[in-house]
């Protein structure tokens, strides 16, 4: 019985599409020779317009969520005490090339 129970999972997996199959913005199929635009590791579109698209959406979210972060706190990159156990907390902004 355990083996069937195994053998389904394995088939229920299958049926996932798989994560270069369509563009994460449009869903449009992605071809087999067709050029596949990569962006933040495995996320996949059919375009570079399509890609700048996303990058645009998160650049506004991020910059959204720095204004209502910077609002919070009294400066950026400040070190403040999170809670009465006196532990501390960074706050900022990392980048990676």
């Amino acid at each position: 019985m355990a083996y069937y129970s195994s053998a389904a999972a394995y088939l229920d997996h299958r049926n996932e599409p798989h994560f270069l199959e369509s563009c994460f913005l449009c869903r449009k199929p992605l071809g087999c020779n067709a050029d596949i635009f990569m962006y933040r590791g495995n996320t996949p579109f059919c375009s570079k317009e399509c890609r700048q698209e996303q990058m645009e959406i998160d650049e506004a979210k991020e910059k959204s969520w720095k204004r209502s972060s910077a609002s919070s706190s009294s400066s950026p990159g400040s070190i403040r005490k999170a809670d009465p156990k006196n532990k501390t907390v960074r706050t900022g902004t990392v980048a990676v090339a």
